[in-house]
């Protein structure tokens, strides 16, 4: 076994050359993600990327979602349709890299562990596995689960005759809807109470049932000997149980005692019992109101029914890995993306963990599954210490995780991973393309639609303290509870309230740089982690001048482990104050998250090509040299890190983004059209009962963006119209949503969001005779340049990513042009036959004319996406040849000539035989070009070639031979056939 470690940790990870994300659910299976393999490898893709594919809710669009480890979403065809997949990825010569989800669950009536510890509260063997406090600060929920599943006050539904006990199936359940919890076996039998046996009746075997239920040890208990008789017992009484609530001959008898506990609507005394009963749970059935106060357990982010799980408990990672192992084992699984990793107790333990898994797998040879649990799901140790090196380790298993790096801020070294899940590079490509120097334009801009000039910081500020004082005020509670503690057991800190505590938190939080820290659970913390933390402090004094200041000290000093002054060696202490510590790192990143993404996001929306997951709305553009030396530093430190441009998780697809780019180099002719269409427009606002305009300026200046970013190159049908009116009035109401100005999820307003939507269908449906809305005409008049180098944008954009260090993701439908915006309208059906024959054709036409024709017939249908679909395939075949090139090569910057025109191209070198240059603000350049190679808007500009660099290039898009004269390539030569260049040297 050692040699075999040992063998396994001296061979490298199998490095995708290229993945191509599948959205898989009941609508996409494995049979589906197999029927598409055969084009994806044409077009050069090197590994498929799976959302999520073990079992989850029923009909989950996205897998997230997940009730059951243990096997596959039988949605998706569960493993008898995964074997075959797997082995045509296998005998394609693909790897499958996957998307799994170990910070949280989905949990409700088909979740096994959940149900468990609804039904045995502490007692249950899972009540450990989720993230829950048992001891909250009110005393009528401790040793209870809240469930805010109600749609009103639990009275109210209650005395509604909504909550209902049910005798089905062999089991006893509390209904509320489609909601189905179990009642606690030790409270089963006051259902059946003694002095109504004459009334309910039932044999005395089962009399003798109920007596032996109620003799079980409370759920409340948590001494060991008695958790493990009270399982004892049940491991035999629940089948008699079952077996009896089974029985035909007792069905009278449950009848009769349903109808006397369940209560008569309007007869309030009349459902006592049932609320005694109700009480008894190890669970409280609340309003799901309460959620953001009361919640004691831990969510992914504010959504009730997506738990936390408890990772770092070795048992947990166990359990939820045991499938994951066998497909490893079995290689049917090659790489992982780890999702929300900033949400576990301790990311790094975690990724150790995973890598020791892969190397275990390896080790213990392929794995028979059938979906049941594989056998040796205990993690064997690595070797005699038990330890490895992972910060210097060579990587058996391909990982990434999903990562948000905000500017300045890098992945920490010692994580075990080849690098983060490419949203980084979303920030640094779509900035490369955005015109720095008109910045201060759409500032101006956008102050005049507002009446008044916005600050982004104030809005992230501002959208901390909101959600944390609403959507995670619960979790907010819980850390000032344990800091109280803390606080209690140092007679320095004793006299700071829990109020002034709680609000030391807050603006703490609020001035957070960076989603997380990250000190573990040994208490080691980085000079950059101390650094936040002083910073955030720092900040938060300046912020609240008015708070006392020895409790932003008494902050620092437990978030930096300081110990109690005089008591440093207190072990107890120590160990709490590590704890809070930990749990606060946890609550920074969701706020972080919700505040940034889910908030602030739709309500800066100066341009909202950079509102983008990864990317900072205060950003406008970069310097050519800002990407050449983040593209260094990625070559130096994680080449093989992912590069995205589009995910299930982008604000707007990369096309839309490439299209509102294009913007930002007309601001005058912007401005103009903005004010036209308000001019327009405005007499389709609603003035409401509150006396409100609906939409209001920022919201008006939200969809017009967002319509000229998804506006279709071509109708071909009335219903075309219609299908994208409602998609922008879905948009329109999520985003009204997730801004929390005019109306918020948990506070809807239903007049104001029809106000909104009525505004989309007028000012874009057409008239009963045909004709487009002034609005309309106008708007397709000013699309015509926009939608064209918007286009340059997309290629150029598409080039960048996979020619730059790093593994190259493209999201599905991303072959073509795709014009989508978040989610759900990014999961929307893919035509992969119209891809499959474009692709053909492209290929046979090339093989009878030569590329030049085939690039050339791509641009003059430039709306049907075939440009695109040409150089997703050409760039990837080049990269494919040459992927040494691409994955050790050298990264060389180039210059141009006159030096003035640097703003207009990204050059770089691969090695020393592949340059790639790219086109930057086309539009301005070409001036009244109509064509998208630009002709004679590149005459006098060259790109200067290192003195060692070959003389002639083929370019590959176009297979044209180009000679550098004296060193220098001639633009107007490089691009006067298409409007994206990679050459290679000509051999």
């Amino acid at each position: 076994m050692t040699d075999c470690i040992q063998n396994t940790l001296q061979t490298t990870a199998r490095i995708p050359r290229s993945t191509y994300r599948l959205q898989m659910h009941q609508g996409f299976t494995f049979a589906d993600a197999q029927a598409v393999l055969p084009y994806l490898q044409q077009l050069g893709i090197g590994d498929a990327y799976a959302s999520p594919i073990f079992e989850a809710r029923p009909g989950s669009m996205h897998g997230y979602d997940v009730t059951r480890h243990d096997r596959l979403n039988p949605e998706l065809g569960g493993m008898p349709a995964f074997q075959p997949f797997a082995a045509a990825l296998q005998a394609a010569g693909m790897g499958l890299l996957l998307d799994i989800v170990p910070n949280h669950m989905g949990v409700g009536n088909d979740s096994v562990w959940w149900q468990d510890v609804l039904e045995n509260g502490r007692a249950s063997r899972y009540s450990g596995y989720f993230d829950i406090d048992w001891t909250p600060l009110k005393q009528d929920m401790q040793h209870k689960l809240l469930l805010p599943i109600l749609g009103n006050q639990y009275g109210v539904e209650l005395e509604d005759g909504n909550i209902q006990v049910k005798f089905e199936d062999g089991q006893a359940r509390i209904a509320y809807y489609d909601h189905l919890m179990p009642i606690a076996p030790r409270t089963f039998p006051t259902l059946f109470p003694p002095q109504r046996d004459a009334e309910v009746g039932g044999p005395p075997d089962f009399r003798a049932l109920l007596d032996e239920l109620a003799a079980l040890p409370p759920h409340e208990s948590t001494e060991e000997k008695a958790i493990a008789l009270r399982r004892e017992r049940l491991a035999v009484l629940k089948p008699r149980l079952h077996t009896a609530l089974a029985s035909p001959t007792l069905a009278p008898v449950l009848q009769k005692a349903a109808a006397a506990i369940n209560g008569t609507k309007g007869a309030a005394p009349s459902f006592d019992a049932l609320h005694a009963l109700l009480d008894m749970q190890p669970y409280r059935l609340a309003s799901w109101k309460t959620s953001s106060e009361q919640i004691n357990y831990r969510r992914f982010f504010d959504v009730n029914d997506l738990v936390g799980l408890r990772m770092e408990n070795p048992a947990v990672f166990a359990e939820t890995h045991s499938l994951l192992r066998a497909l490893l084992a079995n290689r049917q699984i090659t790489g992982l993306r780890i999702d929300h990793c900033d949400g576990m107790f301790n990311p790094r333990t975690y990724l150790v963990r995973l890598q020791e898994l892969f190397v275990a797998s390896q080790c213990c040879g392929p794995v028979a599954h059938d979906d049941a649990t594989p056998s040796g799901v205990e993690q064997p140790v690595l070797d005699a210490s038990g330890r490895v090196d992972w910060a210097n380790a060579r990587l058996p298993l391909y990982c990434v995780v999903e990562k948000i790096l905000e500017p300045g801020e890098v992945l920490p070294r010692d994580w075990p991973v080849q690098g983060t899940s490419g949203y980084d590079f979303v920030h640094f490509a779509t900035q490369l393309f955005i015109q720095p120097k008109n910045q201060k334009r759409f500032n101006t801009l956008y102050a005049d639609i507002l009446g008044e000039r916005m600050q982004s910081e104030q809005v992230l500020y501002d959208s901390k303290r909101k959600i944390m004082e609403s959507s995670l005020s619960s979790e907010t509670h819980v850390l000032t509870n344990l800091l109280s503690q803390l606080a209690g057991a140092d007679r320095r800190a004793r006299d700071l309230t829990n109020t002034l505590l709680e609000r030391v938190i807050r603006e703490t939080i609020a001035c957070f740089p960076i989603y997380r820290t990250y000190i573990d659970e040994r208490g080691h913390y980085s000079d950059h982690d101390r650094e936040t933390i002083e910073q955030a402090i720092q900040k938060a004094r300046r912020r609240a001048p008015e708070l006392d200041a020895s409790a932003f000290d008494f902050l620092e000093r437990v978030l930096l482990l300081g110990g109690r002054p005089g008591f440093e060696h207190d072990e107890e202490y120590n160990d709490a104050q590590l704890y809070f510590a930990l749990k606060f790192q946890q609550l920074t990143g969701p706020v972080m998250a919700k505040s940034v993404e889910d908030t602030s996001f739709y309500v800066y929306n100066r341009f909202i090509s950079s509102n983008e997951v990864g990317s900072s709305m205060e950003a406008f553009g970069i310097r050519p040299e800002v990407l050449h030396q983040a593209n260094a530093e990625r070559q130096r430190i994680t080449p093989h890190t992912m590069l995205t441009t589009s995910t299930h998780d982008t604000k707007r697809s990369e096309d839309v983004r490439c299209r509102l780019n294009v913007l930002s180099e007309m601001p005058d002719e912007w401005a103009s059209r903005i004010r036209q269409w308000q001019q327009l427009n405005a007499r389709h606002k609603r003035s409401l009962s509150t006396g409100q305009l609906a939409p209001d300026a920022n919201e008006e200046y939200l969809l017009y963006q967002t319509i000229v970013g998804v506006w279709p190159w071509q109708e071909t049908g009335t219903d075309e119209r219609g299908t994208l009116i409602k998609r922008l009035q879905d948009y329109m109401t999520k985003a009204l949503s997730e801004a929390k100005v005019n109306l918020s999820w948990v506070t809807p307003n239903p007049e104001y969001t029809t106000a909104v939507t009525d505004f989309v269908s007028t000012i874009l449906s057409r008239g009963d005779d045909g004709k487009e809305t002034p609005f309309v005409t106008d708007l397709l008049d000013f699309l015509n340049p926009v939608r064209r180098f918007g286009a340059v944008n997309s290629l150029a954009l598409l080039t960048l990513k996979a020619t730059v260090p790093g593994v190259p993701d493209f999201y599905q439908g991303c072959d073509m042009w795709d014009l989508s915006l978040v989610d759900p309208d990014n999961r929307r059906p893919i035509d992969y036959q119209l891809r499959t024959r474009a692709l053909a054709d492209m290929l046979q036409s090339a093989a009878d004319h030569g590329p030049a024709h085939v690039a050339a017939d791509t641009l003059t249908t430039l709306e049907d996406g075939r440009a695109k679909l040409w150089a997703m395939h050409r760039v990837l075949a080049i990269r494919n040849e040459h992927l040494a090139v691409f994955e050790q090569g050298a990264y060389t910057p180039l210059s141009t000539t006159p030096a003035e025109k640097d703003e207009n191209v990204f050059a770089y070198l691969r090695g020393d035989q592949v340059a790639v240059l790219l086109p930057r603000f086309s539009y301005r350049l070409a001036g009244d070009s109509a064509g998208l190679a630009l002709g004679s808007a590149w005459d006098g500009i060259t790109v200067t070639l290192p003195q060692d660099a070959a003389s002639r290039w083929v370019n590959i898009f176009t297979g044209e031979e180009l000679a550098a004269e004296g060193g220098k390539l001639a633009l107007a030569e490089v691009f006067r056939s298409f409007p994206v260049a990679v050459l290679v040297r000509a051999s």
